[in-house]
């Protein structure tokens, strides 16, 4: 058996993070990974002389950000590109009717401003509902509250359900009516044109990471802990466990004793989403040149509902849509040729024989990764922003759980995970440390 003062389960971002700032002050840690890679749900693929973040793809809002203050300190080359989360007019929208036709900027605006008033109702409708309402009770009696005809009410019930699947790959009735509570970006978004990969890569340098080396058995105890591998085990004072709900919840990493009944808990009411990406490439543009993203309403939108324009990441026309939630979970089984043609079917009603085939496709599976088993984790009804909380609790001040799914303020979000095994780091040393050690050897030496 191998012993070090901490043992870090898992390297993605959260476990890099925790394992770095560790190191930094003094810790001889190891890292195990189950993947033969670092970055756990940042992941790059370069497989093509393409670059295609498959994972985690923006920073929402760079006002304040470790992660944007940790990619300028590494040198990432980083491009605007704001879509304000599943905002109605953040930037130009192609908002197209269900009859196919684009809206006109009069139809436009007033749909819009039909949603900002839903919006608006929603404050208190949330605020005031039940523990086991979910996200469809609360828009429901938001959208009651207008007294609009059933045409009109139907649009932004569409477009309520839409942002439900696209922030957390959720069908609406399955989300906890406070599972949008984080919804809120603070200032610019921006994307990484060289890759995500970059960061958990600078995050990495010089860290002790097993790659193909998952963890099956967590002991933990006043005297310490034990991590087993099928390659030997680790000894250590303390671990840090960083894997994503879906793991934790799947039984095959095995906890001796049993995670504490709050923990337990807290992960009962916490799921994994179907979140997945397609990036579809083109021989030209056929869509409009002012536009951002291209939206279309009705029926014929129940799951190609939206695409996003990212050509100019590096100059190939190249649109992004989204299985989420039900979409994901019927598709995940067909093979490329299947979903572009019904992805392609939608995009046809809109732009007629001006689109063609694409030259390349790239989608994710997410769901069927071991080591995920999701994009990211939500809040089910009967769950509260609390849930969270309760998962990073220190466990016997020995065991820490860390991850994207335990931070309260901005889940399911890179911040998230860095945060969090920030936060997991300070509680293994017993004091604060500064984050900015991370990126910056000034503030390191002084740790």
């Amino acid at each position: 058996m191998e012993n070090v003062d901490t043992v870090v389960v898992g390297a993605g971002v959260a476990g890099l993070t925790a394992a770095r700032l560790l190191e930094i002050a003094g810790h001889r840690c190891v890292l195990v990974e189950a993947r033969d890679r670092i970055g756990g749900r940042v992941s790059t693929d370069r497989s093509d002389g393409r670059v295609t973040d498959l994972g985690a793809s923006w920073i929402h809002g760079v006002t304040d950000s470790p992660v944007a203050a940790a990619a300028a300190a590494f040198g990432l080359r980083t491009i605007e590109f704001t879509v304000g989360g599943y905002q109605p007019d953040s930037r130009p929208i192609a908002h197209y009717g269900p009859d196919g036709g684009r809206l006109g900027d009069d139809q436009a605006r007033r749909y819009v401003d039909d949603i900002r008033a839903v919006d608006a109702a929603l404050h208190a409708t949330i605020a005031a509902s039940g523990p086991d309402d979910s996200y469809r009770d609360v828009t429901e009696a938001a959208l009651a509250a207008q007294g609009w005809d059933a045409e009109r009410a139907q649009r932004v019930r569409e477009y309520l359900e839409h942002r439900a699947e696209e922030q957390y790959g959720a069908w609406i009735d399955d989300l906890a009516a406070h599972g949008l509570d984080d919804d809120a970006i603070d200032g610019d978004e921006v994307v990484f044109p060289d890759g995500y990969d970059e960061l958990p890569a600078h995050l990495a340098a010089g860290l002790d990471v097993r790659l193909s080396t998952p963890a099956t058995r967590v002991e933990w105890s006043p005297a310490g802990v034990l991590v087993a591998t099928d390659d030997g085990a680790f000894g250590a004072r303390h671990a840090i466990v960083t894997v994503p709900v879906g793991v934790l919840t799947s039984g095959e990493l095995l906890f001796s004793p049993a995670l504490p009944d709050a923990h337990a808990a807290a992960l009962s009411r916490l799921t994994m989403n179907r979140f997945e990406k397609v990036f579809l490439r083109f021989p030209e543009r056929f869509w409009e040149p002012d536009v951002y993203a291209i939206r279309q309403q009705g029926p014929e939108g129940r799951w190609w509902h939206s695409w996003y324009d990212l050509t100019r990441l590096d100059g190939e026309p190249t649109l992004l849509t989204f299985a989420a939630g039900p979409a994901a979970e019927v598709t995940a089984d067909w093979d490329d040729e299947r979903l572009v043609a019904s992805v392609l079917a939608q995009l046809r009603r809109l732009y007629g024989d001006r689109v063609p085939a694409p030259t390349a496709v790239h989608r994710t599976a997410w769901q069927h990764d071991p080591w995920s088993r999701g994009s990211y984790a939500f809040m089910r009804p009967g769950s509260t922003t609390a849930d969270h909380d309760d998962l990073a609790v220190p466990i016997g001040d020995r065991l820490h759980l860390a991850g994207e799914a335990t931070w309260t303020e901005d889940p399911a979000t890179v911040t998230a995970a860095l945060l969090s095994g920030h936060r997991a780091a300070e509680r293994v040393l017993g004091r604060p440390v500064a984050i900015d050690a991370l990126w910056d050897d000034e503030v390191a030496r002084a740790v």
